[in-house]
Formats: C-alpha cells, structure tokens, sequence
C-alpha cells in the first residue's frame, strides 16, 4: 500500500524540528516546521521561513527601523581565550567564551544559558538559554557556521541567506525584510509566530546574517521561557528588530567562526554530522536551490520559500494556473523504513525504497489534491516531493492537476542531486 501520508509528508518531524531549539546549530527559522529532530536535536535555531498550511505562499512585509550594524558602535567581546595581552587571535573559543561574547552583546538584563558550544566539538558553536530584561524572559538562541562555497569565488551572501516569502501570497509572518549591509553582507529580519496558525500566542522573531566570506549567524528569540512548552512571559520577545539586526551583525561571532577547524567551517553533506541543524540535515537555502534545479524548464516562479532546513517550496505557473510544489529532505530515516513504506512501495535495485500517491489535499482546500512521491534511499536519506492543484493547501484548486506529473515527481526525489555537498 503507499505510505500514508495523513498530516503531508513529514509533517511530524518538520513540525518538531523547527519547534526545538535544538541539536545542532542551523539558522533562524523557525519556520517550516522543519524537518525532523525526532532523535536529539536540541537547540537547533531558528524558523526561516514559516510556510503556511504546512507549505507555501509567503507574502513579503518591508521592516520599519533603521539599520543598526556593528560599526555603530556594537561592542566587542574579548574571549577569555585570547593569549595574554589580547595580541594574538584565539585558536578556540570555549562553549563559556560563547555565552560571554552574547552576553556582551546583548541589553542590560540577565541572561541564563541552557545550552552553549565552542569551537573546537563536532558541532557548530551555539549559545542557547532565557534572557530577562526585567519584563519577563525570553527564550533566545545564537548559533554560528560557515556556508560552504566555491573555493574559486565568494559566497554570495543574497542568495544564502534566508529569503523572504514573495509577493503576493499569504504569510504567517508579521513582517519579513531582507536588507544588504554595507560590507556586502544579507541579513532577514522576521517576526512571527511559534505555530503559523497561531493556535497559541508564543512569538517568534529571527534574524539571519551571510557575509561575503561565508561567515553565517543565526538569532532566534521567543516571548516565553522556552520556545514551546511554557506559557508566554511577555507580549514580545525581549529584542527589538534594530537590536536582533545589531546582535547577528556583530563582528564577534566572524571571529568565532574564523577559527572553527577547517573541517567544521562548511556545512557537510547530506549524512554527516556538523551541520547546521542534526546531524545530516540539510539547510534549507540549499534545498531550495537544488530544487531551483531540478525542476522542469518553461515553469515561471510565482513564489518560494524555504524554512531553516529540510525544506523548500515553489509556487509555479505553467500558463494553466499557480501549481504548489514542496521538498521535504531527511536523513537518518533508515530505522523507520518499516512504517512509512508499506507492502506496495517498490524497491528500486540499488535498495531505494519508493512510495507513490495522488489523492486529496489535507489542509481544506477547495477542490485541491495532492500528488506525492516518497523516496527513502539505502543510505537513509528520505525525499517527499509533493505538487498540488493550488498555489496554497487550504485555498481553493486553482488547476485541474498538479503542474507536474508523477514521473516528473519520481525524477526531481530520485535525483543524484540530493546527495551532493554542493548545488
């Protein structure tokens, strides 16, 4: 029978990955409710772009507020393990010169950390807890990474960071905006919400920096203790979005990451551990770009997004009408192979597993249906492709079909591309 697939693919584990500040650095997002951490990834960071009905139509919102950048005046935290005199640059940072260089950065307040990494483990340098400005505390969260680029060119750092949803379609965001800083770097600031249908009052605001040279910051704060879990403590979180626009800029974290091991400064390929989000996941810029490539030519994009990790999305229009089409990508899905894929998935020779299904939209649509291939490697990588009938799942069918078929689907997940470090 083919896997059933009752809350969309993923969802579960999408749903808790971007819920969990957790297990290994990635980037802000929060949003797609990303894909899974359904073993340990505690501290993970972030909600990149929150897809709406578990997957599409995001609606760019323009930020008010000046840009604040480190050369206005952000401080400087010296680490305590700067050789004497402060002369000479670190060779590590401890998890505790993590925790110091936020604390320096952040307001007057107190902050208290839950979870913190140097440099020098196997994962990347994070600095996690609750900070009190003295209206109640917060939920906030600091990790760091470098993106992986060509070592003939720079990164660019439009194309990495997290982008805003488009034009034109619903949002789950408040406000999103990406903005360029003098040095060349990209930051998106958001503000939004824990759970996009905003069944509870738990806030979510990020900001997401790339530089030139790679260096990768990633903020995340909540107006409640812990990002789910505890009741709200205050109306907003504690930082401002001049303020989280500051603290992601600060020169501080470049130099943390700078002297991360060289085997750690990039974000591995699908299946290895150190990346920005549980071991083997992959983040969601990438996904989206390898989905940028992977999808039939003559197709115009109406809208895209992705969230921290694991996942991406495009709204496509062939002349027929908005067509959604989202990716989910997860590793380490090996041990739940039994349950996802029933006596009627094929086996491909090389040992892939795959599920095919076509059947109704799952988030109320009108007339909106959902085609589905699964695919679950040897290597326990999993890729869900899906494509509907509408630009968004719970708006009304805006096709007769998916603007892509199901052997279109089956190429796009069976793809090589998937399993590569690099577009």
């Amino acid at each position: 029978m083919p896997v059933d697939q009752h809350s969309d693919p993923f969802e579960e584990q999408l749903t808790a990955a971007l819920h969990e500040v957790g297990g290994a650095f990635g980037s802000p997002g929060g949003a797609l409710v990303a894909a899974g951490r359904a073993r340990g990834l505690r501290l993970r960071l972030r909600r990149r772009a929150a897809v709406a009905g578990g997957a599409a139509g995001l609606a760019l919102v323009g930020v008010g507020g000046a840009l604040l950048t480190p050369w206005n005046g952000a401080s400087t935290a010296k680490p305590s393990s700067l050789a004497a005199g402060g002369s000479a640059a670190p060779k590590a940072y401890s998890a505790d010169d993590v925790v110091r260089t936020l604390r320096k950065l952040l307001p007057q307040g107190k902050f208290t950390p839950s979870d913190a990494r140097g440099t020098g483990g196997d994962l990347p340098p994070l600095a996690a807890g609750a900070f009190d400005d003295g209206k109640g505390a917060g939920s906030l969260s600091v990790g760091l990474e470098r993106i992986r680029s060509d070592a003939a060119r720079e990164v660019n750092p439009s194309a990495a960071v997290l982008p805003c949803p488009e034009k034109g379609a619903q949002s789950p965001f408040d406000s999103c905006v990406t903005e360029l800083l003098p040095d060349g770097s990209a930051i998106t600031v958001y503000q939004g919400y824990e759970y996009p249908d905003r069944r509870q009052d738990t806030k979510s605001w990020g900001a997401d920096l790339v530089t030139p040279a790679g260096h990768h910051v990633s903020v995340i704060e909540w107006n409640a203790a812990a990002e789910k879990g505890k009741p709200v403590s205050r109306p907003e979180p504690p930082l401002s979005v001049a303020r989280l626009k500051t603290l992601a800029a600060a020169s501080d974290w470049r130099r943390i990451i700078d002297v991360m091991p060289e085997d750690k400064k990039q974000a591995p390929p699908p299946g290895s551990s150190g990346s920005s989000a549980r071991p083997g996941e992959m983040a969601g810029w990438l996904v989206l770009r390898k989905l940028t490539l992977l999808l039939p030519k003559g197709l115009e994009p109406v809208a895209h997004g992705s969230q921290e990790t694991g996942y991406a999305y495009f709204v496509v229009d062939d002349g027929k009408g908005g067509s959604l089409v989202q990716v989910n990508v997860q590793p380490g899905m090996s041990d739940r192979a039994g349950e996802l894929y029933g006596s009627d998935a094929e086996t491909l020779s090389d040992g892939t597993r795959v599920a095919t299904r076509k059947g109704p939209g799952e988030k109320g649509g009108g007339g909106v249906v959902m085609w589905t291939v699964d695919t679950l490697g040897k290597d326990g990588l999993r890729v869900v492709i899906s494509a509907f009938n509408a630009a968004t799942q719970d708006g009304a069918a805006t096709r007769a079909k998916p603007v892509l078929t199901i052997g279109q689907l089956r190429t796009i997940a069976l793809s090589p591309r998937w399993r590569s470090a690099q577009d």
